[in-house]
């Protein structure tokens, strides 16, 4: 076979546009096909659309390589101790455990927890406000935090341009291409795209693979009655902003949604996170501030939510019999396959 550059692309249309797994160079049993191929089933299984524009940022394994680097290196912020795996740990599903509000360069203590990520795909906003509206975008926010990575963008792009690696990297991902900020975040995101979580025990069940317990069943319905309102299925989340009866005040004083909007409705408001892999993703809300699903589940038992700006007619009335029943029903959302997976963690940790 030749070893000059080819392309394999296979179209199908998604959501908002055409997915596209662009091979350039590197074998067709890469990353990018397999995430093609992972994408395919989903939809097939009845998973909604993804929303991401895969025709404008086409996968490769060479571009998913050079992003996997990126996203762990702490060489790319202002004291060289803190990358995006810093505050997204692969064994937790790319969530931050060590504290309730994510620490970053210096040791600064930002306002909110870092979510989990997974599923991005399928995401049209990003962030607990819903600050950035696109993958490819959602890097720079870190990047140039004061409390996170502190480096401003064109000294992040300059300590990729002189990093031979990088420039190497870089001409295998987007041949002919002159090094450029958009497209190292444009890696990163293809990179993130290929975190995909669907190998839970619901999944299992929801393939007929496996039965629930009578105990996860009904978790299973009070999940049904009292959470998939805002915790859609198969994904377990939503791109609404909702509240989670959790309010402003001296010790938390974060508004959430309206400070993007600034429109008074959205106080309190924050994204919907997927209840995927909640096991490992402690701790819990915006601001950290439950340690644990217990903890969670009590919060909400006896109290009226508004959801879609609407107060719901009935408040969740959870017993101590129902939150054990629910909680067991959650801990089958924890997909172990997903964070295990060494190609998803830090590529300086083991030989491929």
């Amino acid at each position: 076979m030749k070893r000059s550059v080819w392309l394999f692309a296979v179209f199908v249309l998604m959501g908002c546009g055409m997915f596209v797994v662009q091979r350039g160079r590197g074998d067709i049993r890469g990353r990018a096909r397999k995430a093609f191929i992972t994408y395919q089933q989903l939809k097939a299984e009845g998973w909604p659309e993804t929303v991401y524009l895969f025709g404008q940022n086409p996968l490769s394994d060479a571009g998913i390589a050079l992003g996997r680097k990126l996203f762990y290196d702490e060489s790319l912020s202002a004291d060289g101790k803190v990358s995006c795996g810093s505050c997204h740990n692969s064994y937790t599903a790319f969530a931050h455990v060590d504290h309730k509000l994510s620490h970053g360069v210096y040791d600064r203590e930002g306002r909110r927890n870092a979510p989990a990520l997974f599923n991005l795909a399928w995401s049209q906003s990003f962030m607990w406000d819903g600050a950035i509206t696109t993958l490819d975008n959602q890097s720079l926010s870190p990047i140039a935090s004061h409390t996170e990575m502190d480096l401003s963008l064109p000294a992040f792009l300059e300590r990729v341009q002189r990093d031979t690696t990088y420039q190497t990297m870089y001409r295998h991902a987007f041949p002919g291409e002159p090094m450029s900020l958009p497209r190292l975040m444009q890696a990163i995101a293809q990179f993130e795209l290929t975190f995909i979580s669907q190998e839970s025990r619901y999944d299992s069940m929801r393939r007929h693979q496996i039965a629930f317990t009578p105990q996860e069943q009904k978790g299973y319905e009070l999940y049904k009655l009292y959470c998939a309102d805002c915790h859609k299925e198969p994904l377990f989340r939503s791109d609404a902003f909702e509240s989670n009866g959790l309010f402003p005040n001296i010790q938390f004083p974060d508004w959430g949604r309206v400070e993007i909007t600034r429109n008074p409705k959205d106080s309190g408001l924050f994204r919907v996170p997927s209840l995927r892999n909640v096991e490992v993703t402690y701790p819990y809300m915006h601001d950290g501030r439950f340690a644990t699903l217990s903890q969670v589940l009590k919060h909400y038992s006896l109290r009226t939510l508004k959801i879609q700006g609407v107060y719901q007619p009935k408040p969740i009335v959870l017993s101590s019999n129902d939150r054990v029943d629910l909680l067991a029903f959650l801990l089958t959302l924890t997909d172990r396959q997903f964070v295990q997976v060494k190609e998803l963690q830090d590529p300086r940790g083991f030989q491929k």
